[in-house]
């Protein structure tokens, strides 16, 4: 269960993420879209772990790796931005949010179900008047 303090920084820091990814690390991410999906902060407000969504997400495991590989230069301009409210910038962790795909392939699975109609019961209790009033 996440703070107030911990949800606040982490919206904090997904909303000056997409603005990173935006315009000062566009040579990141190859002409794809890159959306912040969620971000959970420790407790501590150390760490930072980051979940991304890719579109068009052909590339994206390439891209998270070109990601990971500058954290550093993507920590550097979060701390520009967040200097002033955070004493301690979090160390960024990136990972892959497949909750899309996910969802994609739960809705495939529930749509290939047969289920067959109920059969009306012959046995249906009659409601008396008596008992209603």
């Amino acid at each position: 269960m996440e703070t107030k303090r911990q949800q606040k920084v982490g919206r904090q820091i997904q909303k000056d993420l997409g603005e990173i990814f935006q315009k000062d690390a566009q040579h990141l991410t190859i002409g794809s879209f890159i959306t912040i999906t969620a971000v959970h902060v420790t407790p501590d407000l150390g760490i930072a772990r980051a979940y991304l969504s890719f579109l068009p997400d052909k590339n994206k495991n390439f891209l998270l790796e070109t990601i990971k590989e500058n954290t550093r230069f993507i920590r550097q301009k979060l701390a520009e931005r967040v200097r002033h409210q955070l004493r301690i910038i979090p160390h960024l962790q990136f990972y892959l949010d497949d909750t899309a795909e996910y969802a994609a392939k739960m809705e495939l699975l529930f749509s290939d179900l047969v289920i067959p109609p109920a059969e009306p019961d012959e046995e249906q209790p009659e409601e008396k008047d008596e008992e209603l009033n």
